[in-house]
């Protein structure tokens, strides 16, 4: 069972992003403020739930959170500032929605740029652990696919209705046939022979 809080005094807000390792796409984030006596039985990180659950547990969260946002940057944006700097920029720009100012943020990860003067937890795994990170994963994934449903009409054949911009075997052979498109991270290591503009080996 999911830890409903992490401290007793402050209100949380907690925060995660999906798709920072994909190749093509936006990298979408969500915090999340759920009230203290929340709780959901199929509640859990988004990566060990089915499509269908999350969606369903999308409904829920979106309707019993005492607030809840999300937003995203597009791939043109992180290849300017690099994923890293645009998963924590979405992360501030959800926050920036909610309709209550959380006390405590509570963000998935070991890193995070703070943000104003609220204090942070970075917790490693936490959308296994806490219950308001687990949602935040859980909007952050299902807006994200959502979205990318949409750029597969206009690309059907990079296969985003399934791999959803990551890469793939199906991804990568695309990409070998058609190259990229608009909406790929340029920044990325997209083909097996070259390096990113960065000059780094990978990016997750």
């Amino acid at each position: 069972m999911l830890k409903r809080f992490h401290q007793d005094v402050l209100t949380e807000a907690g925060c995660d992003e999906a798709g920072r390792g994909c190749f093509a796409g936006p990298v979408f984030a969500a915090a999340v403020i759920l009230p203290r006596n929340f709780r959901h039985k199929l509640l859990n990180d988004s990566k060990q739930l089915t499509a269908d659950v999350r969606n369903q547990l999308r409904l829920v969260i979106e309707e019993k959170a005492i607030s809840y946002a999300v937003a995203s940057i597009d791939n043109e944006e992180i290849d300017s500032i690099n994923i890293l700097k645009a998963s924590f920029k979405a992360m501030h720009l959800a926050i920036d929605q909610l309709s209550e100012t959380p006390g405590l943020l509570l963000i998935d990860g070991n890193r995070f740029y703070k943000y104003r003067d609220i204090p942070h937890e970075c917790i490693i795994k936490g959308d296994g652990i806490y219950a308001s990170i687990a949602a935040a994963s859980i909007l952050a994934k299902t807006y994200r696919d959502e979205y990318m449903m949409k750029l597969h009409q206009e690309y059907p054949f990079y296969g985003w209705n399934t791999n959803k911009g990551y890469g793939t075997e199906e991804h990568r052979k695309a990409l070998e046939q058609y190259g990229i498109c608009k909406y790929h991270r340029k920044s990325f290591r997209l083909f097996a022979e070259q390096l990113d503009l960065f000059g780094n080996e990978t990016a997750d």
